[in-house]
């Protein structure tokens, strides 16, 4: 049904194991989210990468960090290393990318436009943070009429506690997602469905 993949803040943040928002298990996360872009780079598929950017002065934050501590702390700043690509993300390169300043992929970007020009009626979501801008993002696209999968194990997260490790979160979002929102699916389930 016409999919785009949207390849969602694969950034140094989450993969730099020195950062504080490091997912333990960022490498093979990147390692999946590579093999589907793979898939569809060879179907000639829509991917449109994802970035999460603030301005140096912080004038975009919004409400962004009101639980993070004081504003001058922020993260995802432009420039900074932290908000680069990881390095062992495939990029493609006649594909386009959206800059955001929110957790949802649609806020204060062109990306609903871009997707109905498209025509692209089902989304395909993958990327970091599972329970933050891949969750926020899946259910807005859901709200503006879009089909969603939703491939958990292809996003990824800090652990919030030891109860709440990044497993727990794929889980309880998966959960969360399918009971209304998305197809929810591993990589290799999706592969062989695609």
């Amino acid at each position: 049904m016409n999919p785009a993949l949207l390849v969602i803040d694969v950034q140094n943040i989450y993969t730099n194991k020195k950062s504080e928002l490091f997912c333990a298990d960022s490498k093979a996360t990147v390692k999946r989210i590579n093999q589907i872009i793979d898939s569809f780079e060879k179907k000639k598929l829509p991917i449109l990468y994802v970035r999460h950017v603030h301005k140096v002065d912080g004038s975009d934050l919004g409400r962004m960090f009101d639980f993070a501590g004081p504003a001058e702390d922020f993260n995802f700043k432009d420039n900074s290393t932290e908000v680069e690509y990881d390095k062992n993300l495939k990029i493609v390169k006649s594909s386009l990318e959206f800059k955001k300043n929110r957790y949802s992929a649609f806020i204060g970007t062109d990306l609903d436009t871009y997707l109905k020009k498209k025509n692209v009626e089902t989304l395909v979501i993958v990327g970091f943070m599972t329970n933050f801008c891949c969750e926020s993002t899946a259910r807005d696209a859901h709200d503006m009429d879009y089909f969603i999968d939703f491939i958990t194990d292809a996003t990824g997260a800090p652990a919030l506690s030891n109860k709440l490790n990044e497993e727990a979160i794929r889980k309880s979002v998966s959960e969360f997602l399918a009971a209304g929102y998305a197809q929810v699916f591993s990589t290799k389930d999706y592969l062989k469905n695609i």
